[in-house]
């Protein structure tokens, strides 16, 4: 068992794990970050899911830096792929042409902006990276962490990892049962928190479906189909709450109404990727004219130089694949249901190869081909690691409820504003069926803030969430789980860590000093960090 010595440790490499790092780094912190996979970038990498956003994205309404990467993933298309003409002059250049989002695209290129952005912090020294290496004991000291237990999931060596500051950026909040963090999970009672939508009783093991998502093209006149998987007719004749055709099928239950929806779908429609853009209103494919293949297309070939795509490649991360049949962590059974949420993925992507209506009347698509290569070339050919929508989440100084932003209850009011805001976000209150039997809950929310308060654990000292595990509860985190709120709040814990750091103070005492918080927030507006909406004038 080899050591090692770091200021701050950060656990998990997805986009907030990446941000907490580089921006701790780049502050002059010696950083050594873990990451368990051989991908950095988690949700919009080895997830393979196109990033959500808000209608707002394009003027602000993020960080900085999360803007420079959105820049830098058109720019890598400009310099590096045959894109047309026109493609390459638009300047909100959408590589899929797809409708849930203005910047869908192949993860490899968000893996290469990341990339590039490490690569000087790891040239430096200031950077450590320990790829394939997951965390698996704690040692602790009354409310601090002392060090971590990484293993290597090739080679099963392990490392101890001794830091002054944790940030647990991990997908789901691993490091809070090993380091004994008080955390909850699932859903909390309504009685706890009040919320309109809280659950009658806690159940720590209703969470929100995971979704093992995977890139097709289509080969008209080539057979690309599967072998049947196991379980594929049991799947096949299964009819869930509110399915009244089974999850292999393209009938699904609206979000807000739960009625069934007919949606449609057809490879490679002859469409003009400039003028797609997304319908914010309603993202949920909700519309009898929504043809599934756009929603999240990632690569659109008529932005490319003639025969260089001959096909789309489309990301299929729809309601179909979602996996309800139980938890992937905290429950006996959980690898089994990892493999579960997989043999979902492929059979439903058996059933479009081989029954799915066509509109001509036939069934099936023999040409749809498997991307695995896009998705980083797995043994099954679907993405690296599954879709987690829903974190082990701390008990916080603040938990953000769902009062605090939903547009039901706040109205015109907008959603509360914090003194000790450091950022913000925008997303509805989107939660899928669960895990304990829920159906779909759906809800308006106003632009909301990020509180620091969300950050800071009840208890203990030095760790810090850097992800989807900060203050949620079970409603609110189907809000702020998006990739750029992720984003966010790794970019602050990696400030604040830098600021703690020079300030000899705890992040605790910058939430309660209105003199070092005012310092902090200062720090952060000078980063780039936008921690309140703007209003508009006469409202």
């Amino acid at each position: 068992m080899s050591e090692l010595e770091t200021q701050l440790l950060v656990v998990g490499g997805g986009v907030g794990g990446v941000m907490a790092a580089v921006t701790a780094a780049r502050r002059g912190i010696l950083v050594t970050l873990t990451e368990p996979t051989d991908w950095l970038g988690g949700v919009l990498t080895t997830q393979a899911v196109p990033p959500d956003e808000h209608v707002w994205i394009e003027q602000f309404g993020c960080t900085a830096t999360y803007r420079a990467y959105r820049e830098a993933v058109r720019e890598y298309y400009r310099q590096h792929y045959p894109l047309t003409d026109a493609a390459r002059q638009r300047r909100a250049l959408n590589p899929g042409g797809a409708k849930v989002s203005d910047l869908c695209h192949e993860p490899r290129v968000t893996l290469a902006v990341l990339e590039a952005m490490v690569a000087p912090l790891r040239g430096s020294g200031r950077l450590r990276i320990l790829m394939e290496h997951e965390p698996v004991a704690a040692d602790t000291d009354g409310d601090h962490v002392t060090a971590v237990t990484v293993r290597n999931t090739r080679t099963g060596t392990s490392t101890v990892v001794s830091a002054q500051w944790v940030i647990d950026a991990s997908e789901t909040g691993e490091l809070l049962p090993l380091a004994g963090v008080e955390y909850v999970s699932g859903a909390e009672a309504q009685s706890d928190t009040g919320e309109p939508h809280g659950a009658d009783v806690a159940d720590p093991l209703n969470m929100q479906p995971v979704s093992v998502c995977f890139a097709l093209d289509h080969r008209p006149g080539e057979d690309h189909t599967i072998d049947r998987p196991d379980g594929y007719e049991q799947l096949q004749a299964a009819r869930a709450v509110d399915w009244p055709n089974g999850q292999l099928s393209f009938t699904a239950p609206h979000p807000k109404t739960r009625r069934p929806v007919e949606h449609q779908f057809w490879p490679n429609p002859d469409d003009d990727p400039a003028t797609i853009r997304p319908d914010y209103a309603d993202q949920r494919v909700g519309s009898m004219d929504r043809n599934l293949w756009t929603f999240r297309r990632i690569a659109a070939r008529a932005n490319f130089q003639a025969g260089a795509y001959p096909s789309d490649i489309t990301l299929v991360n729809w309601p179909q694949i979602d996996y309800w049949g139980g938890p992937v962590y905290d429950h006996p059974d959980a690898a089994q249901h990892a493999r579960s949420a997989r043999e979902l993925s492929r059979s439903f992507l058996y059933w479009l190869q081989t029954e799915a209506p066509r509109p001509d009347g036939g069934a099936g698509w023999p040409g749809l081909r498997l991307r695995g290569d896009v998705v980083g070339d797995t043994d099954d050919g679907l993405a690296k690691a599954p879709y987690i929508r829903e974190s082990r989440r701390i008990r916080a100084e603040h938990t953000i409820v769902e009062q605090e932003l939903s547009l039901e209850v706040r109205g015109a009011a907008g959603a509360v504003t914090y003194p000790d805001s450091v950022g913000i976000g925008m997303y509805r209150i989107d939660l899928h069926p669960s895990t304990g039997g829920d159906p779909y809950i759906d809800i308006g929310c106003c632009p909301f803030e990020l509180p620091l308060g969300a950050l800071l654990p009840v208890r203990v000292e030095n760790l810090l969430p850097g992800a989807k595990n900060i203050g949620t509860t079970h409603i609110t985190n189907g809000a702020y789980r998006m990739p750029l709120v992720e984003w966010n709040i790794g970019e602050v814990t990696g400030h604040l860590v830098a600021f703690c750091t020079r300030r000899k103070v705890s992040p605790r005492q910058v939430r309660a000093d209105e003199e070092l918080l005012a310092e902090f927030t200062h720090e952060l507006d000078e980063a780039g960090v936008e921690r309140h909406w703007p209003r508009i004038a006469g409202y």
